[in-house]
Parts: structure tokens; C-alpha cells; sequence
């Protein structure tokens, strides 16, 4: 049998402290309560001892709490002539978290004593909190000497202090900090801070603010996140990093990549393809380019040559782009230029990095045209582009193999309402439908087709 092994819970003291403080309590008059029964408690045990030994009561016969305010020293000092605490005491009830000291007592007594006591959960002295920085306990037990305990809430904020200069370059430490995470569906961490002024350009809202720092498994992804934190909060500075931050795309699973169109002349020569499904696997391939020598190229850009190509085969290859000439001004398929982004690339960019219009227009570039001449839909095109360029219904075949295209290729369209209108028309043409026919519904609803002049802005032609 194998060794078992047993370890305790470990916890972030200061940050449990605070949640405490922060959770159980709803305002913060509330400390005054607890701190009076926690004298009571006190009372209520040199009480009970005394019934038995009336020489507990020695050192002070009177029962009292005493509450004293100074409001020059901004100070609130509670006194009661209760039955004080040991050192052991001291560190087991106020430095252990959830102890209770009362609730200890209760249980040593035997069954039947009648005697009731308040504390239960051993939570109620650290209230106090809620209203000071710093508490200071001065106790004497009748069986040991005096001592004097004192602590603040939370620890040394020196390194949020060099952290937060560093971050934002300003000379002066922040006013406040909140370093918090979150789990469930979205987990991530973040540090946030409030600065002591308010920026000079609060209310420029031209300027590009670099405030808020997005990483994803550590790993950098923009300056500023502004769609993490509200406009009327852009004075807060920070950083957010997350786990699993799906950044507002969806992630290609491993089945739609092993059906992409792109992979299919890869397979049929035998070749093995990395796979990469996850929003970040492309922005760090794009950083790292090569491997051991040898350059990493995407499948779905140009610049992938398979040069294994037989005599023949390019012969062949070199006919059916001869015959497919007319149609390749007409129609493409689609495939990223070497420089620019690819589909899940320009998703990913769209929806959280990208602020620079003129940059987004750059890098997302043009598409570039790929047919597949042996495909019986593009034979059946060609002979009726060849016939009569100008049928309607060649037209909207093109339109609708384009922007099929570019849904396959995970690209996003522009104008779904006018995709609907072609596939509704192909139905209609399935279905033997007049287009004026009244059934159909309204046609001067529907958009007409594009002009050729959008469509040449639309659709570049292919040398």
C-alpha cells in the first residue's frame, strides 16, 4: 500500500483577513458591537471562575466596560475588567483566524452549566479593522504578566509602491491598490491602481491612453485594454492577466482545422500539419518565425511551395490555368497575403487589440485568388462564364462562391444581409421560382446586384 501522505491548508493571510473584513460585515458601525462582546465574553469567564474561586476577583472586585474616544489622537480605546489573556492566548485567538476562544471555553465546561456566551466564530475582533489601520491589545491574566499586542491589517505595500512607478512612470506612490482575482467561466488576476493626481489630459479623449496592460499567460498582448474598464474610469492604471482569456473570439476547434480547404492538397501528398487552435498560438508563432532552422510558413498563406511536383502533373496544371483564365477574373477563393493577417489573426486583432484604423486596413490587406480547377462546380462555372458573362445567374454564383469563401476561410463577411439575398435566390432558382413571381415576397426589398465596379473594389483580379 502506498505511503499517505496529510497537509494542512495553506492560505494568504492578509488577503483572507481582508476578505473577511470585507464580506462578513455590511457597515462598518458594526465593530463596536463586536468588540463590546468580546469584553462581555470576558466578563462572563472571570464570573464564572470567581463562583468557585473568589480569589480570581483579587485584582479587580468590579465588573465594567468602559468605552473612551479621543478624537485628537483620532483613537477608541475599550476597557474592560474581564479575564485577560496569556501569551498562549494571545497567539492562539487573536493571531489564528476563525479561532474561538470563547467557543473553546463553552466546551470545556461540563454538560448543564448555565452560562451563555456570545462569540461563536472567532471572526468578530478582527471588525475592527473595518474602521483602523492599526489595533493595539494590552491584557493581564491572573496567572501570567502583562502583554501588549499589536498588529495592522494587511502586511508591506512597499513592493506595490515600486511596482506602480514602474508601471506608469509617475514620481509619486498611488493613493490606492486593489490586487484581486477572479474565477468561474473567465478567470484572470489584476492589479489596479488609483494615482494621488489626476492625469493633465483626463479629458482628452483623443489621446490614446496607456493604462490598462492585457497579458494572457503572461505573455503580452497590448498596452491598453480599454474595453476592460469603463471611460469614466480612465485615471486607473494596471495590469490583467488571465489563463484562459478567450478574447471576445471563437477559438477554431482541432475538427474545423482538420476540414479547412487548406489542408486538403497537404494531405493528399502525405504531410503533417501542426495544428494550433488556441487565439495566441499564431501571435506567438508570428514573433518566433523559424525553429531549428527551418521557417514555420501557415497553410493559409502564400509562400507555401510544395516543389514534389511530377512533369506531368505541371503540365496538366499548366492547361487548366490556361482554360480558367476568363474565369479567374470573375471568381476566387481565398488566401491571406504573406504580410498580412490571416482569418483567426485578424479576428482576434479586430476584437481587442486593434485601435489604429489605418494599421487594421494595412495589415488585413487584400485577398488573394485560389481556384480549384478540378472541382465540378468551378468546371460547370467556367463553361458558363465562357457562353455569356453577363448571366445573372454567373454573377450571383460568383458573389456567393466568394463570400462562401470567405465564411470557409474564417473570415467574417461585411454585409451578411446581402449574402442571405443570394443564397435566397439560389433557392428559388432550385425551386423553379419566377423572380417576379408576387410569392416570393417583395424583390424591392432585396438588394440588387453589385454593379461591376463593386465589384471589382470587391474582388481583385488575378494575373
Amino acid at each position: 500500500m502506498a505511503d499517505v501522505e496529510t497537509f494542512a491548508f495553506q492560505a494568504e493571510i492578509n488577503q483572507l483577513l481582508s476578505l473577511i473584513i470585507n464580506t462578513f460585515y455590511s457597515n462598518k458601525e458594526i465593530f463596536l458591537r463586536e468588540l463590546i462582546s468580546n469584553s462581555s465574553d470576558a466578563l462572563d469567564k472571570i464570573r464564572f471562575e470567581s463562583l468557585t474561586d473568589k480569589s480570581k476577583l483579587d485584582g479587580q472586585p468590579e465588573f465594567f466596560i468602559r468605552l473612551i474616544p479621543d478624537k485628537a489622537n483620532n483613537t477608541l480605546t475599550i476597557i474592560d475588567s474581564g479575564i485577560g489573556m496569556t501569551k498562549a492566548d494571545l497567539v492562539n485567538n487573536l493571531g489564528t483566524i476563525a479561532r474561538s476562544g470563547t467557543k473553546e471555553f463553552m466546551e470545556a465546561l461540563q454538560a448543564g452549566a448555565d452560562v451563555s456566551m456570545i462569540g461563536q466564530f472567532g471572526v468578530g475582533f478582527y471588525s475592527a479593522y473595518l474602521v483602523s489601520e492599526k489595533v493595539i491589545v494590552t491584557t493581564k491574566h491572573n496567572d501570567d504578566e502583562q502583554y501588549v499586542w499589536e498588529s495592522q491589517a494587511g502586511g508591506s505595500f512597499t513592493e506595490y509602491a515600486s511596482f506602480y512607478k514602474s508601471l506608469t512612470n509617475d514620481w509619486e506612490d498611488h493613493l490606492a491598490v486593489k490586487h484581486f482575482s477572479v474565477e468561474g467561466q473567465l478567470e484572470f488576476k489584476a492589479v489596479l491602481f488609483v494615482p494621488k493626481r489626476a492625469p493633465f489630459d483626463l479629458f482628452d479623449n483623443k489621446k490614446k491612453a496607456n493604462n490598462i496592460k492585457l497579458y494572457v499567460r503572461r505573455v503580452f498582448i497590448m498596452d491598453n485594454c480599454d474595453e476592460l474598464i469603463p471611460e469614466f474610469l480612465s485615471f486607473v492604471k494596471g495590469v490583467v492577466d488571465s489563463d484562459d482569456l478567450p478574447l471576445n473570439i471563437s477559438r477554431e476547434s482541432k475538427k474545423a482545422v482538420e476540414n479547412s480547404p487548406f489542408l486538403e492538397r497537404l494531405k493528399k501528398k502525405g504531410y503533417e500539419v501542426l495544428y494550433m487552435v488556441d487565439a495566441i498560438d499564431e501571435y506567438a508563432i508570428g514573433q518566433l518565425k523559424e525553429y531549428d532552422g527551418k521557417k514555420l510558413v501557415s497553410a493559409t498563406k502564400e509562400g507555401l511551395k510544395l516543389d514534389d511536383e511530377t512533369e506531368e502533373e505541371k503540365q496538366k496544371k499548366e492547361e487548366k490555368k490556361k482554360s480558367f483564365e476568363e474565369l479567374c477574373k470573375t471568381i476566387k477563393d481565398i488566401v491571406t497575403g504573406e504580410y498580412g493577417w490571416s482569418a483567426n489573426m485578424e479576428r482576434i486583432m479586430k476584437a481587442q487589440a486593434l485601435r489604429d484604423s489605418s494599421m487594421g486596413s494595412y495589415m488585413s490587406s487584400k485577398k488573394t485568388m485560389e481556384i480549384n480547377p478540378d472541382n465540378g462546380i468551378m468546371d460547370e462555372l467556367r463553361k458558363r462564364a465562357d457562353a455569356d458573362k453577363n448571366d445573372k445567374s454567373v454573377k450571383d454564383l460568383v458573389l456567393l462562391l466568394f463570400d462562401t469563401a470567405l465564411l470557409n476561410s474564417g473570415f467574417s463577411l461585411e454585409d451578411p444581409n446581402t449574402f442571405a439575398t443570394r443564397i435566397h435566390r439560389m433557392l428559388k432558382l432550385g425551386l423553379s421560382i419566377d423572380e417576379d413571381d408576387l410569392a416570393g415576397g417583395d424583390e424591392s426589398e432585396m438588394p440588387p446586384l453589385e454593379d461591376d465596379a463593386a465589384e471589382e473594389s470587391k474582388m481583385e483580379e488575378v494575373d
